[in-house]
């Protein structure tokens, strides 16, 4: 399997880009900055310096071609209204129009959960990053691409634990970026669990048996299945 992950350098990103390459998946791992070459690269990915708001979707295309997914995980982290809207927003729609040109199907998008944060002070920036994110969805949606929507709850770095909360709707709660990385791992080795879109929170099932679980027929429907990673 050869997966394309945007945002490689990021929180999310670089821990996947690892789980992925250590499984035996082939990663090219897109950022922004030249300084996190090294960082990239040390999690077992090819790194390769892109730019969402500046590169055009022909050049997005040539890269993506020869991949079995995407994996979009960029934002703007804050940076600013306009910087959401361009990576967040424009960003997502012209890596999901060169997927579709470069004939990748499957395509992943790191969304959130409305509701996390909201016990923090938010102001306009965060509104507006949520905002920007439900579009993306709508837009991702609206193509014909293999989509899967995963919508994390209130992000920590602490270790993950490897187990879970996963489905159609679930309250907000602490969610380690080491259990998102993973489930997304996961979700990339179950091709049956295709166009739904899935909230996740730290919680008390393993990522894998959650996955399965998802999956149309569940696991019990499957005979215990286990896809690999390949």
């Amino acid at each position: 399997m050869n997966v394309f992950v945007i945002g490689a350098a990021g929180k999310v990103g670089s821990r996947l880009a690892r789980l992925l390459t250590e499984s035996g998946v082939q990663v090219t791992g897109m950022h922004r900055n030249l300084l996190q070459f090294e960082d990239v690269a040390a999690t077992g990915a090819t790194p390769l310096i892109g730019d969402l708001i500046t590169d055009q979707v022909a050049k997005l295309a040539s890269w993506m071609t020869g991949h079995d997914a995407v994996v979009f995980t960029a934002g703007a982290h804050g940076t600013g209204i306009d910087q959401t809207s361009l990576i967040d927003g424009r960003g997502l729609e012209k890596a999901a129009a060169a997927a579709q040109s470069a004939g990748v199907p499957r395509f992943v998008l790191v969304s959130a959960l409305p509701e996390a944060g909201r016990d923090a002070e938010r102001g306009e920036r965060f509104e507006h990053y949520l905002k920007v994110k439900k579009a993306t969805e709508v837009h991702l949606i609206g193509t014909d691409l293999d989509w899967l929507i995963l919508r994390p709850g209130s992000l920590h770095d602490e270790p993950g634990s490897g187990l879970v909360a996963a489905g159609p709707a679930v309250l907000d709660a602490a969610t380690s970026r080491d259990n998102v990385a993973a489930f997304i791992a996961a979700v990339l080795a179950e091709p049956l669990l295709s166009r739904e879109i899935i909230e996740l929170t730290d919680g008390e099932l393993a990522v894998a048996d959650s996955v399965a679980e998802l999956a149309p027929g569940g696991r019990a429907g499957e005979g215990g299945r286990r896809l690999l990673i390949a």
